[in-house]
């Protein structure tokens, strides 16, 4: 496949960052719906915007290395069809969210919604082996005949480590930015509250 080959060492460890994301997405909304602790509400809100971008990047590469690879450059078999709606199924989250104003029950409700969503993430994984797709193989962990060359297989070490680093980067960024934006909406309900008190008495 000459050089649409190479994209294999983005397109790869953007889903394995993206499964790592939602999975601490799903840590985050479990601990929240546990604890009530707004720290994990944080937590899944950075992880979950994350892997959508994971995700999307996922879904850009592949129809670039499937149009060369295969001739197409879409087509609708379990594994396409399952991560279209994993995708779906998140930005859902994020507009569930936009919905809500209530700070405490737009974290419940879209705990339970992102525990929900999570249930796609296994399907999407496990769909080239159940079902016929488009895809190859399972190239990891398939069987006696899987696995890749040496050789790629150091360049691909390295790009998986990379994109998790930089998702890992990202993910406490974003975790620092919601965090402060609960401080700022805090601050600002105790200002206006003590303002309409201070109006009260006068």
């Amino acid at each position: 496949m000459h050089d649409a080959q190479r994209i294999f060492y983005f397109h790869v460890p953007s889903w394995i960052a993206m499964f790592v994301a939602f999975f601490v997405c799903l840590v985050g909304n479990v601990a929240y719906l546990t604890t009530r602790a707004h720290k994990w509400d944080w937590l899944a809100v950075a992880a979950g915007e994350v892997g959508v971008v994971c995700c999307t990047i996922g879904l850009i590469t592949g129809p670039l290395w499937g149009k060369p690879a295969w001739g197409i450059w879409w087509t609708w078999d379990a594994r396409l069809t399952t991560t279209l709606i994993l995708w779906l199924l998140y930005i859902s989250y994020f507009l569930l969210r936009g919905t809500v104003e209530d700070r405490e029950r737009r974290a419940r409700i879209s705990a339970v919604f992102g525990i929900f969503a999570f249930l796609d993430v296994p399907l999407v994984y496990v769909s080239n082996r159940f079902w016929r797709t488009q895809h190859p193989a399972p190239v990891f962990f398939g069987g006696p005949d899987s696995g890749i060359d040496p050789t790629m297989g150091k360049v691909f070490l390295l790009c998986a480590i990379a994109v998790l680093g930089v998702t890992i980067l990202l993910l406490v960024d974003r975790y620092r930015l919601e965090r402060l934006s609960y401080e700022l909406s805090r601050l600002a309900s105790e200002i206006e509250s003590s303002t309409a008190d201070k109006n009260r008495k006068f």
